[in-house]
């Protein structure tokens, strides 16, 4: 066993094959959506190379930069919403409380689910005729709003069931490197007369900052580059109120048949999420450095 860990050819046996798929699935497909966003393409006829004026242009649509603002507020409510609670919960499930398996599963279920089906959970739920939420709020007095068909309030009536489908997944992640922590650190906080806030504040967080920045990239990154949920609830309307570049770049390709321009924001998706990669990345190692 020994000598086969320290056989490096043994390492590239294992390696390659790999390395082979992530390219022909990754690095492949974006290097082609790269060549077709420098071309006006129909998918059908000849390709006629138009050099960055597919990139000039989606500076100048307002369709467009409305579905990067709305990926941002995504990206910040996937943060203030997910990684809040999620914390929260781990915390309390990590004190070995009754019912602690319970919970933990009862948390993790939205996860299991088919976002189609809470899609259309949703739907139902928002529906102004015969929606649960607005049957709710007629029995309290208030009027009824149409959460998916009025501008004002689809954008976070969209995000919502986002949000709240991935809380257990992201308490599961926390949870598990609380777990990790050694007993013996929480005891001699005991010791010293800390108290549950304190110990939790200035010991658990600390201890399990690789483990929040894997779920803070999850989340972020995710968020960035939703299209499923969003595409059945609105489909990115009404007006482009909740649209994402995900929206907009599947109408674009596949509606319109605009295959430089879609492929372009494809471009402007994979940057995105490289871009905050490497934010949290730095953030981070800054922490740890002044930690």
């Amino acid at each position: 066993m020994q000598k086969m860990l320290g056989n490096k050819k043994a390492y590239w046996v294992f390696v390659i094959p790999a390395l082979v798929i992530y390219l022909v699935m990754a690095f492949i497909p974006i290097a082609m959506s790269g060549y077709y966003s420098t071309m006006q393409w129909d998918g059908i006829g000849a390709k006629v190379f138009i050099g960055i004026d597919n990139y000039l242009e989606l500076v100048k649509d307002e369709a467009f930069l409305l579905s990067a603002r709305n990926s941002l507020i995504l990206a910040v409510a996937s943060i203030v919403g997910q990684l809040i609670p999620a914390l929260f919960f781990a915390l309390v499930l990590a004190r070995n409380i009754k019912g602690e398996r319970a919970y933990r599963t009862i948390y993790f279920i939205p996860v299991l689910l088919s976002t189609v089906v809470i899609g259309q959970l949703f739907l139902k739920i928002y529906n102004p005729d015969y929606g649960a939420l607005n049957a709710i709020l007629t029995s309290l007095g208030f009027e009824g709003k149409d959460w998916l068909g009025d501008k004002r309030y689809v954008l976070a009536s969209s995000f919502f069931p986002i949000v709240w489908q991935y809380i257990g997944y992201h308490m599961l992640i926390l949870y598990t490197g609380i777990k990790s922590v050694p007993s013996d650190i929480y005891e001699a906080a005991q010791i010293d007369g800390a108290n549950e806030r304190q110990i939790a504040w200035h010991v658990t967080i600390p201890l399990i900052k690789s483990t929040m920045k894997v779920s803070l990239t999850f989340a972020v990154i995710g968020s960035l580059k939703l299209f499923d949920l969003i595409w059945v609830l609105t489909k990115g309307g009404p007006l482009h109120a909740s649209e994402v570049p995900s929206t907009l770049m599947y109408t674009s390709i596949f509606t319109r048949m605009e295959y430089g321009r879609g492929s372009a924001m494809a471009i402007f998706i994979v940057a995105e999420c490289l871009l905050f990669y490497f934010l949290i990345e730095k953030f981070f190692k800054v922490e740890n450095t002044t930690y």
